[in-house]
């Protein structure tokens, strides 16, 4: 006999009470209606409920009774919008079974002592340093049990690694109990101290750590790590799903069944930052999918004082979770044994099916936003409600005595026995006198450094049997009997072929030429962004597609040599932030991999801002953390409007840890190398194809890592001038900082009446425009290919080759952008006298978006350029 039901949760006041919910049964049988006349009445159970056990019948009465201590108690479940009813049943069964919440006499007794540490650290954390901020954990510590149930049941289910990410409210408290930091090192990070290494550091509730710990549970080692994360809170979600996914990669974990990621948030910026969305979005995209993370949001119900009403459209926070699928559970964080049971539903729902998974651990904040605000200014009666509350410690000491199952004694022994470990640690901390930020770092690259010369720059050109082998592979068309090629693509092959009986490359051929050698070399070459298979500007074309069949590709660089690394091309999502997030955690796994994201147009990196901001500028100076991560923004002035032609070279620049007073030893043979070291990150406008080859290959030939801000040309990829010989790609050829001028102009220095500094596309108009006017021997240019570090030695040559021209800097940018700024500042010091602007004048947008204006613009840029 089918029976629905529906639960009507009645609608309470917004307390702080955690009581069972009374509900209301409204069932319907045979179109009759059902009342207490029928509750003693027995049905036959449904085959998809597990209510029963082992029983097919109940009374009404029972079904009631059973099924609101299942859904109306400490966890609520939403798993109804769940598409596969594998997935359902997997989640009914451990939610209805009689006794599935049943925890042994042990277990108990571990939840009670995870709690006393969780409880006991942010006392000692508060009576020792009761001004110092520390974003404690009081009102969630239950968040500890979660977790720790986590990593117990992973080693179960054969997880071997767990990277975690997480804002900095209760950091402190994970990294010591749930990833074994030493007490020491963070007890001694509340004191001033000079650091042993250079870099800004970072402050304590920001940092991350990495440990190999043994589960005496299950005797079975598994890798814990924290990703570093400012406060910035879900910036980080990308990057440690990226993280996961670089480390599935390498471990060969196809399935997922190895490594995973763990990405906790806070309730309101769950619900508020977009970055959430686009993380969840790629999580089942097969070349992003980390196959399930767990997702948990700690939930104080407030943001810093903006209450839930104001704060989010939807009932929970959780519900952007939904539209992926994700079954969410809500848990009451004061029922620690909900905590533990529904953590461990997640971790097996996630190992089973590969999925996200939400736990919303509904718990409260004890103090105000940090230690020393005062949250009655704008919750007065939440406030006075959480001052009458136990903490959960607390609580579930009550609960266990009762049941006999720990004595008041022995609760007291683990609290004095965690007390005196906290004691000790304290003491041993007054002995550091130096910071280690080493000590925190989340991703060591074991062994790399001291396998690679200091001093040294690996060659970076290849021969030409490798020049020719890889172009030959890039012109070669698959067989036309079994893959019907586009004949827009037969004529781009036949080109191609004829450049390489030509020797010459333009911009695809040179970057094929250093991808193919890269993956010769055994370097894993990942490559994603919006539309990068075929290339926006339809330049790179590395995918093919059947013309035939519907979804049948060739995929041209997987084939190229038959012991080669991998080769990771992909489209992604119309994402920035999530997807640009996503490669920053890839490239920070290994060093042995070149990662790179190509936006559509340089512009759309705008959405990614906070990723610039806060991993990639910056993450090597307050973290140790290194990246090659390589960021190609197309860019170029060339009449596209205002939202398509800037990469906004300026705001990189601006972001470059570079004093424009201290110029380098430029006699000193280690010069370039020693400024690769010291910069943040690299800037780069390259004008050739082999120095676009030879900088994507520096990336690995240096003995250290350093993200690389490149931009790249649109016009530029397929006109003459961005073309190279192949004997620039041979050995002892290099990558060139700038490019002298090597023209008529070059031959009589003297006679030369105006040098031309510049840098990217207008190097074209500068060539174009000196041929038309029959001026190459009398205008000097030098292409300045790395912006950041300047190559101040290249420039002061030029300088000093052409003592009597007039020195300007020209570009195709507005005045108050680009790269003018920062070139003069560090040309005039260096020159020691004043240099002349060639530009379009200031202007609030990048470009114009009217063809009139533009032209008049150019006309303008080509007068100043020849003007004596």
């Amino acid at each position: 006999m089918a029976i629905a039901a529906d639960w009507i949760m009645k609608e309470k006041n917004m307390s702080l009470d955690r009581k069972e919910q009374e509900a209301k049964l409204v069932a319907r049988e045979l179109m009759s209606i059902l009342n207490d006349s029928h509750m003693d009445m027995e049905f036959e159970l449904p085959f998809r409920t597990f209510i029963g056990g082992t029983e097919n019948k109940l009374t009404l009465r029972e079904i009631k009774e059973r099924l609101q201590k299942v859904y109306c108690g400490s966890i609520g479940v939403e798993y109804m919008h769940v598409h596969d009813i594998d997935c359902l049943q997997f989640i009914r069964e451990r939610m209805e079974t009689p006794g599935a919440f049943d925890k042994t006499a042990e277990r108990k007794k571990l939840i009670m002592r995870r709690l006393t540490k969780a409880v006991f650290l942010e006392k000692y954390f508060a009576t020792k340093w009761p001004a110092e901020k520390r974003f404690g954990l009081e009102g969630g510590e239950s968040l500890i049990v979660m977790l720790e149930e986590i990593v117990d049941a992973s080693t179960e289910l054969g997880v071997e690694s767990i990277a975690m990410a997480m804002p900095h409210r209760g950091r402190l408290n994970v990294l010591i109990n749930v990833c074994r930091k030493q007490l020491t090192d963070v007890f001694a990070h509340f004191r001033p101290m000079e650091p042993k290494e250079e870099g800004s550091g970072d402050i304590k509730y920001h940092l991350g750590t990495y440990i190999h710990r043994f589960i005496r549970r299950t005797n079975r080692y598994i890798k814990v790590s924290m990703c570093c994360n400012p406060s910035h809170l879900e910036v980080v979600t990308p990057v440690v799903v990226g993280k996961a996914r670089a480390e599935q990669f390498w471990r060969g974990d196809v399935n997922g069944d190895k490594a995973m990621a763990i990405v906790m948030h806070g309730d309101a910026a769950f619900a508020g930052q977009g970055v959430v969305y686009e993380t969840a979005h790629i999580g089942q995209l097969p070349h992003f999918s980390t196959h399930g993370t767990i997702h948990i949001v700690v939930n104080n119900q407030i943001g810093y004082t903006t209450d839930p009403r104001f704060a989010r459209s939807s009932p929970y926070c959780t519900d952007v979770a939904k539209c992926v699928d994700a079954p969410v559970f809500h848990v009451n964080g004061d029922d620690a044994e909900a905590v533990a049971h529904a953590a461990r539903i997640a971790i097996q729902y996630r190992c089973r099916f590969k999925k996200d998974v939400i736990l919303d651990l509904v718990c409260y904040r004890r103090f105000g936003h940090s230690e020393e605000d005062e949250p009655m200014f704008t919750q007065p009666f939440m406030y006075k409600k959480i001052k009458t509350m136990q903490t959960v410690d607390k609580i579930y000491a009550e609960k266990v005595k009762g049941e006999g199952v720990v004595t008041d004694a022995e609760i007291k022994g683990w609290e004095k026995e965690y007390t005196d470990t906290l004691n000790k640690h304290f003491e041993l901390a007054k002995k550091v006198t130096k910071l280690s930020i080493m000590d925190w770092i989340d991703t060591p690259w074991t062994g790399f450094f001291e396998s690679r010369d200091p001093k040294k720059i690996e060659e970076t050109g290849i021969s030409e049997t490798s020049v020719m082998t890889i172009a030959n592979h890039f012109c070669k068309a698959p067989d036309p009997w079994g893959f019907e090629l586009h004949k827009g693509l037969g004529r781009i092959l036949a080109n191609r072929e004829k450049m390489v009986k030509d020797g010459i490359a333009d911009w695809a051929m040179g970057e094929a030429l250093a991808y193919g050698s890269l993956l010769r070399d055994h370097i894993h070459v990942r490559l994603t962004g919006e539309d990068v298979e075929r290339g926006t500007m339809a330049h790179r074309h590395h995918v093919y597609h059947h013309q035939g069949v519907d979804g049948a590709t060739y995929r041209v660089f997987d084939t190229v040599y038959p012991d080669q690394a991998k080769y990771s091309l992909h489209n992604s999502s119309l994402s920035e932030f999530g997807v640009l997030g996503f490669e920053t955690g890839y490239s920070y796994f290994s060093p042995h991999q070149l990662s790179i994201w190509e936006a559509q147009y340089g512009d759309f990196a705008d959405t990614a801002q906070p990723v610039f901001d806060t991993f990639t500028c910056n993450g090597e100076s307050k973290w140790i953390c290194q990246s090659g991560i390589v960021v190609a923004l197309p860019h170029g002035i060339d009449g596209a409007g205002p939202e398509h032609s800037s990469a906004r070279v300026e705001r990189y620049l601006t972001q470059c840890d570079d004093h424009e007073e201290n110029l380098p030893d430029l006699d000193d043979p280690l010069m370039v190398l020693k400024q690769l070291k010291a910069a943040n990150w690299i800037v780069c406008n390259v004008t050739n194809p082999a120095n676009y080859f030879h900088l994507l290959r520096r990336q690995i030939a240096l003995p250290f890592r350093k993200p690389l801000i490149l931009f790249t040309p649109k016009v530029g990829l397929k006109h003459p001038y961005y073309r190279s010989p192949f004997k620039d790609f041979l050995p002892g050829t290099c990558f060139r900082r700038a490019i002298p001028e090597d023209g008529p102009a070059s031959k009589k220095p003297d006679c030369v009446r105006k040098l031309i500094f510049c840098s990217g596309k207008v190097s074209i108009t500068i060539d174009e425009l000196r041929k038309e006017k029959k001026l190459e021997d009398k205008i000097a240019m030098c292409r300045i290919e790395q912006l950041y570090p300047f190559p101040y030695d290249i420039v002061l040559k030029e300088f000093c080759k052409y003592s009597k021209a007039i020195v300007a800097y020209c570009q195709e940018e507005h005045r108050n952008q680009g790269p003018w700024l920062f070139c003069k500042v560090r040309m005039e010091n260096l020159f020691g006298k004043k240099i002349e602007c060639i530009s379009r004048p200031p202007s609030s947008a990048s470009a114009t978006g009217i063809k009139w204006i533009h032209g008049k613009e150019l006309n303008a840029l080509k007068e100043a350029i020849i003007k004596f």
